[in-house]
């Protein structure tokens, strides 16, 4: 079992930043893909971002490609969401996710956290 837990949503100016952390409770972190999703309200949840264990491989959603940057921390069990450029459109509940193989975190998340809300006001 993974806990994870985020922390680093609130309320951000559109063209601010704001940086999202995720603390997992395995000391193994470093085995699992971590990713980053959201939901708006009246929408369904969407990926944002993922990282391989190892760092080596990323990916991004379109909409926030060139704005957002995953990276993650082994050695403190983290994972974070480098948010930058803000939009309203980005106001949603981040979720926090892990799954053992990269490949399957997009698709199919096996740990989820509680979620973080952030808030984009124009």
């Amino acid at each position: 079992q993974v806990q994870l837990v985020e922390s680093g949503g609130g309320l951000a100016q559109a063209g601010g930043s704001l940086r999202l952390s995720c603390v997992a409770s395995r000391r193994i972190f470093s085995s699992y893909a971590m990713g980053w999703f959201r939901q708006a309200p009246g929408k369904e949840r969407e990926f944002v971002a993922s990282i391989s264990g190892n760092s080596l491989s990323t990916e991004y959603a379109n909409s926030v490609e060139d704005r957002f940057t995953i990276s993650r921390d082994n050695g403190k069990n983290t994972v974070y969401l480098q948010m930058t450029s803000l939009k309203p459109e980005d106001t949603a509940v981040y979720y926090c996710a892990a799954h053992y193989s990269f490949l399957q975190l997009r698709s199919a998340p096996r740990y989820w956290g509680q979620g973080t809300q952030l808030t984009v006001s124009s």
